[in-house]
């Protein structure tokens, strides 16, 4: 690959995840402590997330794949995005903030299908060439949790709203992505190269849909809704669960997840090519259930070492299972609806499996809230056995129904 076009992809990454990573890690801790928001509302907040992922494939699949270039999408939508950060940066109640981050999220979560489409369209080989590009999406997630722990002491600092700041961090690089993007690689639709007419489906982007005829990458779709139903729970509670129990800088520590899933992204490739892909999913999977079971028995003083070791494993978790998911997708899709298939493994991810999974989360919090005041121990505990319980449960269905095959590449 040209070097220019990697340099210019690579810093697409990790600005796209800088993005994400400078307010969404923080943001649990920051409703509630900031914006005084109750279990309700903090589901509801983090739920526009699924939302904007749900809509995402029909975005991604009627524009970027049918009509315009993607980068110019990419571009637009988050130069609409800074503006919107602003607002929510400026935002001081639930009310005011709900409104702009709504309407982010639409806008946001079909940039990650863009960013990996852009991508694809530029690599011969993907099994072996994306990770040397996604990895900068984890750097640039590390850098922004170090900034907000280490660099601008957001999360411990005794000034008051001081996590407020993480919004205008975003939005100054979202800005930058937004500028830069005009100048990533050209990605034209496809079809509109081809001269082909696009269908009533295609328009709409229904043509990815029919992947799901194919036995095996139905499990795989069903198997990703239901593995991000236990995702969400550390989405919403992870930052706010080691705040809480007085684990200190624990945005910066949780940045050694992002620091595990560098390693691991660097060994997918072994991993995946030596193992396949039914083998890597499964490690995942079961990574996600031992995580679980650590941050529910582990505390912040003579086990601080159970907490660490759960963060760690966020490596195997992401990488393993949704770095691998992105790459078993492209191979399906086949050349015309790279994008769309993108935008439909985020739809069953990020949008229907979180949804569910945010809904569940506050459900549980709801349950055991009354512990909260006498034995904080105890319900952090019963918090993070009930999706410890559902990941062995998806990775036991997996296991059974999908039946392992080869993932073609171009050599």
């Amino acid at each position: 690959m040209n070097s220019i076009i990697k340099t210019k992809l690579s810093f697409m990454m990790f600005l796209e995840f800088f993005i994400w990573g400078a307010w969404f890690v923080t943001l649990g801790t920051f409703l509630s402590q900031n914006l005084k928001a109750n279990d309700f509302e903090i589901a509801n907040v983090f739920s526009t997330q699924s939302l904007g992922a749900i809509i995402a494939p029909f975005i991604v699949g009627m524009i970027a794949d049918r009509f315009f270039n993607a980068e110019k999408v990419l571009a637009i939508l988050h130069l609409l995005g800074a503006f919107l950060l602003y607002q929510m940066y400026q935002a001081s109640d639930i009310g005011g903030f709900y409104p702009y981050v709504l309407t982010y999220m639409i806008l946001y979560m079909p940039t990650l299908a863009l960013a990996s489409s852009i991508s694809f369209r530029q690599l011969k080989n993907p099994e072996k060439e994306f990770s040397a590009i996604r990895i900068w999406g984890t750097i640039g997630w590390i850098v922004a949790g170090l900034s907000i722990s280490y660099l601008f002491k957001w999360d411990a600092s005794a000034e008051e709203g001081a996590l407020k700041n993480t919004f205008l961090m975003a939005t100054i690089a979202s800005a930058v992505l937004g500028l830069f993007s005009f100048i990533l690689p050209s990605t034209p639709p496809i079809k509109a190269e081809s001269g082909e007419k696009p269908s009533f489906s295609s328009i709409i982007g229904l043509d990815a849909i029919k992947l799901l005829k194919d036995r095996n990458f139905f499990i795989f779709f069903i198997s990703s809704v239901l593995i991000c139903i236990p995702l969400a729970f550390y989405y919403q509670n992870a930052n706010l669960f080691l705040t809480e129990i007085g684990l200190e800088n624990p945005t910066g520590k949780m940045t050694i997840g992002q620091i595990s899933e560098v390693l691991f992204l660097l060994l997918l490739p072994v991993f995946f090519s030596r193992f396949g892909f039914k083998k890597t999913i499964l490690v995942g999977m079961l990574a996600w259930a031992v995580r679980y079971l650590l941050f529910a028995y582990g505390d912040a003083g003579e086990l601080t070492f159970m907490l660490i070791t759960g963060i760690a494993l966020h490596g195997i978790c992401y990488d393993f299972f949704f770095v691998s998911g992105q790459i078993y997708t492209d191979s399906k899709a086949g050349e015309k609806y790279k994008s769309a298939a993108q935008g439909l493994i985020t739809l069953a991810t990020y949008g229907v499996g979180q949804l569910i999974g945010f809904w569940v989360a506050s459900l549980i919090g709801d349950k055991y809230k009354s512990l909260k005041d006498t034995d904080l121990a105890a319900f952090w505990q019963q918090t993070w056995v009930v999706p410890a319980g559902i990941a062995f449960v998806v990775m036991i269905i997996f296991f059974i129904f999908f039946k392992d095959e080869k993932v073609k590449t171009e050599e």
